[in-house]
């Protein structure tokens, strides 16, 4: 993973020189005042850990796996949102951690938790670090210092049941290896979020996550069937049976805790077939609500598409449905349906005359075919205009369909209030029979202070989505940087309740400091 960006640095790319100019005339986008920041001139804050205590946690791990070189702190600093790029493109490094630690095991991270609640040291679990909400940058007060626990040896396929079609893994093993392993014994996940390239399973459930083809394979937290937990209390083994009425359902207050409640070190996976054929392809629709609609009718009444995506007028327009062909698109509102598995012709048949019924008008398979070879492209794309000088970030949420329009009004005012004439995009990428997600894309340009104006920009959407009924998050997560947000959404009480349970689990609080809950 590029320090300074995202992904493989082979594939970071500049934008023509058409794309430039188009972003100054349309958006008055300038070329940064001044380069990026070098690995090396990075600014880090001083170790602030004892050499004892380095010592004791080189005792546990083994002294080759406690690493507190620059490098390996500032490639362990903060997630991918596009805020924590600008801090680190510009050289601030002052949330990297002390030491980067990489144990072995379940009792190894059970014995480290424990060595670390005594000695007060801050623990971030770190899985793939790509956290775009503040997840990876835990406070500092009150503690000795702070310690990134990198899980990547964790990264074992443990077991398959093909009876029960669940599979046990550790939460170390990155989506691209896991679908790897599964698919020697004939089965896949299906789960495909923008993140595939570089998150781990352990981090898919840490932040509830969600992939591009939920509509057929449901969200990561509904592939869940059990979860290994180390916590400094102990351990948790959660989830003996498919279905239980033994009490509330303690995974989920693991699911979506983002290492504040404890540190997976295991997880059984329900798991499905490898599909025997793979269709994609394109319609138009005359509007967005016209889409909206359509993609409704389909999640209410059927067939649904294994992966059904709508983009907004100006995300259709601007080509961003495509990033790989960005400043291609055309009018009216693009759909993306997906059809894997069995009976994929007779699927299509039926949802298309559902589409077709409702207005739409097909495109054939070649933007579904041009959609997979560019759905993980867009952080890239977000990198490059970054590079050229413009402020790209998302934000999502999500809420019953009949508040949909009232949401998707509130954020994008939001937005131009908050930015004065930026570009925003919207596309609904997970439907259910009951609402649907709604994830954004701004682009502006810099000002003086970047920074502070995405903050601001930040500030209001946020409230738009809770004063319009909208939940703060659909699978991003909480952090940090929705943590005041979160406790809105869910009251005092709600608060009170996560307090408690965080007490009981991590009683000196070292989990994940200033995450998910204050």
């Amino acid at each position: 993973m590029l320090w300074s960006g995202w992904g493989d640095p082979a594939q970071a790319r500049e934008l023509p020189a058409q794309i430039r100019a188009l972003l100054h005339d349309l958006l008055g986008v300038r070329a940064p005042a001044a380069p990026p920041a070098t690995l090396e001139s990075v600014r880090l804050t001083p170790l602030t850990l004892e050499p004892r205590q380095v010592r004791a946690l080189a005792d546990l791990v083994g002294a080759e796996h406690v690493l507190t070189s620059d490098e390996a702190r500032v490639r362990h600093t903060r997630g991918k949102s596009t805020p924590d790029l600008m801090r680190i493109r510009a050289g601030d490094g002052t949330d990297a951690p002390d030491a980067v630690v990489l144990p072995g095991g379940h009792e190894e991270v059970t014995h480290l938790l424990r060595l670390c609640a005594a000695e007060r040291i801050a623990v971030v679990p770190f899985g793939g670090g790509t956290s775009v909400v503040g997840g990876l940058a835990a406070s500092r007060t009150g503690f000795t210092g702070v310690v990134c626990l990198d899980l990547s040896r964790l990264d074992r396929l443990v077991d398959v049941d093909t009876t029960s079609m669940i599979a046990t893994f550790e939460p170390g093993v990155r989506a691209p290896e896991a679908e790897r392993l599964l698919a020697a014994h004939g089965l896949t996940l299906g789960h495909f979020p923008q993140s595939f390239e570089y998150a781990t399973l352990g981090g898919f459930a840490a932040a509830r996550s969600s992939g591009q083809a939920s509509a057929g394979y449901g969200r990561f937290d509904d592939m869940v069937a059990g979860l290994t937990v180390a916590t400094p209390a102990g351990t948790l083994d959660l989830g003996r049976a498919p279905k239980s009425a033994a009490g509330p359902d303690l995974r989920q207050l693991v699911l979506g805790s983002e290492g504040a409640f404890g540190v997976i070190t295991g997880l059984r996976l329900r798991v499905r077939r490898l599909p025997a054929e793979r269709l994609y392809e394109g319609w138009r629709l005359p509007g967005f609500q016209a889409g909206a609609a359509a993609l409704r009718a389909l999640a209410q009444d059927g067939p649904l598409p294994t992966v059904l995506r709508l983009s907004d007028e100006t995300e259709t327009m601007i080509g961003l449905a495509r990033p790989d062909a960005i400043g291609g698109g055309d009018s009216g509102c693009l759909v993306i349906t997906g059809y894997e598995g069995a009976r994929v012709a007779e699927r299509r048949a039926a949802a298309s005359a559902v589409l077709s019924g409702l207005g739409g008008e097909p495109l054939g398979t070649e933007p579904g075919e041009a959609w997979v070879r560019g759905r993980f492209s867009a952080p890239y794309l977000r990198d490059s205009l970054l590079a050229a000088g413009a402020t790209v970030e998302t934000l999502e949420t999500a809420c019953f369909w009949a508040g949909l329009p009232r949401l998707y009004d509130a954020v994008r005012l939001a937005m131009l209030g908050s930015l004065g004439s930026p570009l925003v995009m919207c596309h609904i990428s997970h439907v259910y029979e009951t609402g649907a997600s709604l994830y954004f894309t701004v682009v502006t340009a810099q000002d003086a202070d970047p920074l502070a104006q995405w903050e601001r920009a930040k500030a209001a959407a946020s409230q738009a989505i809770i004063e319009a009924g909208g939940t703060i998050s659909h699978h991003h997560g909480v952090g940090r940087d929705h943590r005041d947000a979160y406790a809105t959404e869910i009251g005092p009480l709600g608060t009170a309740i996560l307090r408690a349970v965080k007490h009981e689990v991590d009683p000196s609080g070292i989990l994940n400091p200033g995450v998910l809950i204050s």
